[in-house]
C-alpha cells in the first residue's frame, strides 16, 4: 500500500520553472548516425518478437517510466510486476530534443542490467495486438539503430510469473550512459529542457505515479529531492 505520510519535495512549483517555449508532437528529425523507422521496420520488429507460431494472445508489457504515466496503447489489464536481473536508470543519453537541448541535454530511464525492478504490466487488447505493438513501437523506437531495444523478461506479479515485452539499454550503443552519481544524474534532470517538456516534469510525473500505485524507488525518492533542491537554488535563492 503506497505510504499517506511520504511527501515528495519536487512538486509542480518546482517544475513551472522549466517550460519549453513551445511543445511539439511531432517527431523531430533523427540525430545524425540514426535514421526515422518505417511502418515496415515495425512490422519486422513484431513479427520477430511474436514469431511466426505463437498461438498465446495474451500479450503483457513491462512499464518501469514514462509508459506507466502515459501508456503508448490501449491495454484491458493493469498489475504491477517485478523484474529480476535488470534496475530502473538514468541511463539512456543524450536527449537534445525531446526533453533536452544541446546546451542542456537530457537523461532518460531505461532498463540496465542487475538488481531488479518494481513496475507495471500492461495487457494489451487481445484483438488488437499488432494495432497495439504499432502504437507501442513508434513511440519507443522512432529511430534506428536503438539504443534500448525490445527484449521479453519474466516479471513476477503475484502468484504469477508473465512473460512480458520491455525495453532494455543497449549497452554496446554509444547512448549508454554510467558511472555518474545522483548529484550529476540530478544536475541534468534540473536543468534540461526539450520540446516536449523538461526532465524535472519526467522525474516527476514518474516518482508520482509509483507512489500511487505502492511503489518506492529509492533512487528515484533520493534524485527528485536533489532535483527539487538544485531548482530552489536557480530560481528561488533570491527570495
Amino acid at each position: 500500500m503506497a505510504s499517506r505520510t511520504r511527501q515528495m519535495r519536487l512538486s509542480e512549483r518546482h517544475v513551472a520553472y522549466l517550460q519549453p517555449d513551445k511543445i511539439l508532437d511531432e517527431m523531430p528529425p533523427p540525430p545524425e548516425g540514426m535514421r526515422a523507422a518505417t511502418p515496415a521496420d515495425h512490422q519486422a520488429t513484431i513479427a520477430q518478437l511474436l514469431g511466426p507460431n505463437r498461438q498465446d494472445d495474451e500479450l503483457w508489457v513491462f512499464a518501469y517510466g514514462s509508459l506507466i504515466w502515459k501508456p503508448a496503447c490501449d491495454f484491458v489489464e493493469m498489475r504491477n510486476g517485478l523484474v529480476h536481473g535488470w534496475h530502473r536508470a538514468f541511463c539512456l543519453g543524450w536527449n537534445t530534443r525531446f526533453r533536452g537541448s544541446e546546451e542542456n541535454p537530457g537523461l532518460m530511464l531505461a532498463l540496465d542490467r542487475g538488481g531488479a525492478c518494481n513496475g507495471v504490466l500492461y495487457r494489451l487488447p487481445p484483438d488488437r495486438l499488432a494495432e497495439s505493438m504499432t502504437s507501442l513501437l513508434e513511440r519507443e523506437m522512432g529511430w534506428l539503430p536503438s539504443a534500448f531495444p525490445p527484449r521479453w523478461v519474466n516479471a513476477r506479479t503475484g502468484d504469477r510469473t508473465i512473460r512480458a515485452l520491455t525495453f532494455c539499454i543497449d549497452r554496446h550503443s554509444g547512448r549508454y550512459v554510467t558511472g555518474l552519481t545522483p548529484q550529476a544524474i540530478a544536475q541534468v534532470l534540473a536543468t534540461a529542457v526539450g520540446n516536449r517538456g523538461s526532465m524535472a516534469e519526467y522525474l516527476y510525473a514518474t516518482v508520482r505515479h509509483l507512489e500511487g500505485i505502492g511503489i518506492h524507488d529509492p533512487h528515484l525518492w533520493q534524485l527528485q529531492a536533489l532535483v527539487a533542491e538544485q531548482i530552489e537554488a536557480a530560481y528561488e535563492s533570491d527570495r
